[in-house]
């Protein structure tokens, strides 16, 4: 005789449908937590807008500032004044920014979508390097660094809380471009929209990752409730 009774059959199957449900939740939010940096390359020898975007606090502490680290290889910074941020640079000895700090007008709660951009020029002696802008996020309780560089070769997801990073392309790739989204005719580039627009893509960029995540803990959650049905049946 089966010694399993209707309310653990049921607590089981509760269990079952709990556990894939949280791994659904839990995954995308896992594989998306960085400070992102769009587009991802940039050519050498001309100026890129860069976008920093997130969508997460510190532990859902709200964020308060961004503080970005200007590396080695850049040739000058030019922050893009944007509603709801306050801007500060920190000027090296030939007038070039070594570090930008934007800082929220209001903090940013987790869950909501913000992004912060800089025209950056890449020295031509840049090509063929990958250049790292370490970001310390700052929350109304706490910090997060993501300065953390991988090992040569290894992915991103070797570190807990990994630096933007962009490839830097030959001189002269990508000036058609360049010279567009800084044209007269085209100043999407340059108005709030185009900042979310880019936000929304580089978030869709880790959205991949987190849909196979977010569909292997279904598939566990489903796993489960199936065994429980096949077990009640036996009894």
């Amino acid at each position: 005789m089966n010694s399993i009774t209707p309310a653990r059959r049921r607590a089981r199957l509760i269990t079952g449908i709990t556990a894939g449900a949280l791994l659904v939740l839990a995954a995308p939010l896992a594989a998306s937590a960085h400070v992102e940096v769009n587009p991802g390359t940039a050519p050498a020898g001309g100026t890129s807008r860069l976008t920093f975007s997130f969508h997460h606090g510190c532990d859902d502490s709200p964020t308060t500032a961004l503080v970005i680290d200007i590396p080695a290889g850049v040739g000058n910074v030019m922050p893009v004044v944007e509603g709801g941020w306050n801007i500060q640079r920190t000027l090296g000895p030939n007038g070039v920014p070594t570090q930008v700090t934007f800082t929220a007008a209001q903090p940013i709660e987790s869950g909501l979508s913000a992004a912060v951009s800089m025209d950056v020029l890449v020295d031509t002696a840049a090509s063929g390097s990958s250049l790292t802008f370490p970001v310390v996020q700052k929350c109304v309780t706490g910090s997060t660094s993501w300065t953390q560089i991988p090992a040569a070769g290894a992915d991103e997801s070797t570190v807990e809380h990994p630096a933007p990073a962009i490839s830097v392309g030959p001189a002269g790739a990508g000036d058609e471009d360049d010279n567009d989204s800084h044209s007269g005719n085209d100043m999407s580039m340059s108005t709030p929209e185009a900042t979310a627009v880019s936000a929304a893509s580089a978030t869709a960029d880790a959205d991949p990752v987190a849909r196979w995540l977010g569909t292997g803990g279904l598939i566990a959650g489903l796993a489960a409730l199936a065994v429980v049905l096949v077990r009640r049946r036996k009894v």
